[in-house]
């Protein structure tokens, strides 16, 4: 690309932070999907203890308010991922999640044998356990919808009983609130990986060391695109 008025050099280069020690990661429309979907998750978690646990539902009471906001909230939940569709960062990390590569297989070795160190498990943008949490999470939250939905309009699927729809409901909300506190533990153990989320950018040093391969994509994208760039100057 040539320079504008007043610039010294590329419009491309002013603008690549790798110059700065650091690399984008995520895109703003990625990191409100995050946002919008973890605030929606925890709205549904908070209104439901406040509806499951008795000492709980005593202190809030209102009731009706409760099963409420939580019925919503869990309807509303697809809403951010079905928005993010619409950018095209988003749906390349779908892509990219949905990909089981051959060194994620290497990964998950290293974690069987408690092999930590970054070299045995190498990662693309996103690693192994981080492509089967999402995986899980996203099919979790659609039987949390289906048996929701069943609660909420008993006649739906008359062959399925309430109870059933309350019993599954409820065992698998207790396994979302577990999984979810184990994934805000490893967030809260990397603060690079949350400022990544947060603002968007990562330091080139953290991706070197723990997503190398992503890394390398990157570089190799880049060039292309600055290839393509300089043939259309």
């Amino acid at each position: 690309m040539r320079s504008t008025a007043g610039s010294r050099e590329p419009t491309g280069a002013a603008t690549r932070p790798e110059r700065e020690g650091r690399i984008r990661r995520f895109s703003t429309a990625e990191r409100l999907v995050h946002r919008a979907t973890g605030c929606l998750m925890l709205l549904c978690l908070i209104t439901a203890a406040c509806l499951y646990l008795g000492p709980l539902a005593q202190l809030v009471g209102r009731r009706h308010l409760m099963v409420t906001v939580h019925e919503w909230s869990g309807i509303t939940l697809p809403v951010p991922f079905l928005l993010g569709l619409l950018s095209p960062a988003f749906r390349a990390d779908l892509r990219r999640l949905n990909r089981f590569a051959v060194y994620d297989r290497q990964w998950l070795r290293a974690v069987r044998r408690r092999r930590t160190s970054p070299e045995a498990r190498p990662a693309g943008k996103f690693n192994a356990g981080q492509k089967l949490y999402a995986g899980w999470i996203a099919g979790a939250v659609l039987v949390m919808m289906f048996t929701g939905l069943l609660m909420w309009f008993m006649g739906l699927l008359p062959l399925i009983s309430r109870t059933s729809a309350i019993f599954v409901h409820d065992l698998l909300a207790w396994a979302i609130t577990l999984v979810l506190l184990g994934h805000m533990r490893k967030a809260f153990e990397d603060p690079e990986a949350r400022s990544g989320m947060r603002t968007g950018y990562v330091s080139l040093s953290w991706a070197q060391r723990y997503h190398s391969r992503w890394l390398r994509e990157e570089r190799v994208t880049g060039g292309a695109a600055d290839a393509a760039d300089r043939r259309t100057a």
